[in-house]
């Protein structure tokens, strides 16, 4: 059997094509998982467990479908669903997993992220990170209503998206730095995440080892997977 691992759906009512893929895949391919993996940016943004919003109501009930045919689904949060708590995995049978997790798949130690850690040369959004990490900031967050938040959440992206026009695309990416220190730390040969939306297979070589880093890819255009089994893991498109 295989395990799958996808990331960066960014999901949102305003980009239908992804989440009918997404729709398709938990119901067609992910069926016949051993085990999904979701690393983080399910949703484009996630206001609260209490959030009515329709939309992700309905890839709620699809998370749920699929996790009580006994596939057992797995999600770590994203730098935009990092307020999903324990109704939403109440509601859609997910377990959530702390960032970052190591995972045992077919005799093979590996460390899963969601990625936006290994960006330390973003000094900026480490501040934002660790804020919005913060359980006193979340409480805060939650108190308010949703209208509230939703205010917030629109000027939030409006200043990263003014913001991330003047960075250059290092400072955006992981730090190779902060990638092999994180490597070393959790004794691991395979690193896998999403986060940075550069799909890629990189061998590093360091420390008289060689190890290797899978980056996957968005869903803003096609589906991104790793499809990993007895032979090992494959990164690939899934076209829409």
């Amino acid at each position: 059997m295989t395990t799958l691992f996808i990331s960066d759906l960014h999901l949102d009512a305003n980009r239908p094509a992804i989440g009918v893929q997404f729709l398709a895949f938990l119901g067609g391919e992910a069926r016949q998982a051993e085990m999904l993996y979701i690393l983080g940016d399910l949703f484009e943004a996630w206001l609260g467990d209490d959030d009515p919003n329709p939309y992700y109501a309905d890839m709620k009930a699809a998370l749920r479908k699929l996790a009580d045919t006994g596939v057992p689904v797995f999600f770590m949060h994203g730098n935009r669903d990092f307020m999903i708590g324990e109704d939403f995995a109440s509601e859609t049978g997910v377990t959530i997993l702390g960032d970052p997790a190591v995972v045992d798949l077919y005799g093979e130690k590996v460390l899963l992220s969601h990625g936006d850690a290994l960006c330390t040369d973003d000094v900026e959004y480490q501040k934002i990170r660790a804020m919005t990490r913060d359980p006193a900031w979340q409480a805060m967050m939650r108190a308010k209503t949703i209208e509230e938040r939703i205010k917030i959440a629109i000027a939030a992206r409006q200043a990263s998206l003014a913001r991330g026009e003047t960075l250059d695309d290092e400072i955006t990416d992981v730090n190779q730095d902060a990638v092999k220190e994180t490597i070393r730390k959790h004794g691991v040969d395979i690193l896998l995440h999403g986060h940075t939306h550069r799909p890629a297979i990189h061998e590093l070589k360091f420390d008289d080892r060689t190890a290797t880093r899978i980056v996957l890819g968005d869903w803003y255009e096609q589906g991104s997977v790793v499809r990993w089994d007895a032979d090992g893991p494959r990164l690939e498109t899934m076209p829409r």
